[in-house]
């Protein structure tokens, strides 16, 4: 192989690394993209003759680059982050569902609507009827204990209030 074509794929492959850094980012593509196409560059330019140097030169330069830039880069141009618990359970808790089924404390019978689902629901004590709410207060195996959240029997309750000047 010449020296002419080894040049060429020092750039064209650097080329190709730095833009493969857009399709999978993480920084390291980037650095050897970098110094293959400055590799390149040096040999075009003839300072790297030696097709062994080429390459030792790339290899040490890749490595530099890597361990004494990207921490610089990862501070300044932080990616996207998202943080989510991994325990369902703990998310849920709270969270107002609807009663499908009449739910009761002596069996996993009643039904509730939790994120588009009907899931078991038993309660600790009383009676949700359908069409009510309940706050959900944890999971037992695939059951949901839930407790009702009085909305609906508040606003039936309510007192209503005279008006004094009538």
């Amino acid at each position: 192989m010449d020296s002419e074509t080894i040049t060429w794929i020092f750039i064209a492959g650097g080329i190709i690394l730095m833009i493969l850094e857009t399709v999978l980012p993480g920084g390291v593509a980037l650095f050897l993209g970098i110094s293959g196409f400055g590799v390149g560059l040096l040999r075009w330019l003839g300072f790297l003759s030696d097709p062994f140097t080429a390459i030792f030169v790339w290899l040490f330069s890749s490595v530099a680059l890597t361990i004494a830039i990207r921490p610089f880069i990862k501070k300044y141009l932080k990616g996207e982050r998202s943080f989510k618990f991994a325990d369902e359970d703990y998310e849920a808790i709270d969270k107002i569902v609807e009663v499908v089924e009449t739910v009761t404390e002596h069996d996993n019978s009643g039904r509730v609507r939790f994120q588009g689902i009907t899931w078991q629901a038993r309660t600790m004590e009383g009676t949700i009827k359908p069409g009510e709410t309940a706050r959900i207060s944890y999971r037992e195996n695939t059951t949901w204990i839930v407790e009702p959240t009085y909305a609906d029997t508040q606003e039936k309750e309510k007192p209503k209030l005279k008006n004094k000047g009538s």
